[in-house]
């Protein structure tokens, strides 16, 4: 068995599956159970508040400065993804990175419209309802789009990203990865 090494930590991963779980609950009740429903958007804020923080503060994986590339180079990898050239990445690649800002931003604005539709001052308000189920769809979008360039990079590079993000271990970079 090849050597792994440690790349997500505990509070990148517990985060990770706290968005899936709210996300997935928050889809599961959005017509049926308002106070389920409710408390799923206020996790899924509370995660991204968290997250926001750790993106700054937390371990190597973990910080934003380490994962995000510009445009410029996201294009590029997208690219390469299409012919088959890609570079693994021990982290998070430039297409995973978008994709994280993607859903980070959508999920917060549906947490946001969500809120202010319980409000006095928005209840009834129909761009916000509208914006509200809106994101909601587009987060599927995102989240099956994510799913699918999982399982792309994992068949690629012949690694199983989702075991990656349970154990927080990945195998070691070799030649031509980048760490």
């Amino acid at each position: 068995m090849t050597a792994a090494v440690k790349v997500w930590d505990p509070m990148v991963r517990i985060f990770h599956w706290g968005l899936a779980t709210s996300f997935v609950v928050a889809w599961g009740t959005g017509d049926e159970w308002d106070t389920l429903h409710h408390w799923a958007g206020y996790a899924a804020a509370g995660l991204i508040a968290f997250r926001l923080i750790w993106g700054v503060i937390g371990s190597r994986y973990a910080r934003f400065t380490q994962f995000i590339q510009s445009p410029s180079k996201t294009i590029a990898y997208l690219k390469d993804i299409v012919t088959g050239r890609e570079n693994r990445y021990l982290g998070h690649n430039p297409a995973g990175a978008a994709m994280i800002l993607a859903l980070l931003a959508a999920m917060a604005g549906c947490a946001l419209t969500g809120w202010m539709y319980t409000t006095d001052a928005y209840w009834g308000v129909n761009w916000v309802e509208q914006t509200h189920k809106f994101l909601a769809n587009a987060l599927l979008a995102l989240v099956l789009l994510h799913l699918g360039g999982v399982l792309l990079a994992s068949m690629r590079h012949h690694e199983n990203l989702i075991r990656a993000m349970i154990t927080g271990r990945k195998r070691r970079p070799g030649h031509g990865d980048i760490s």
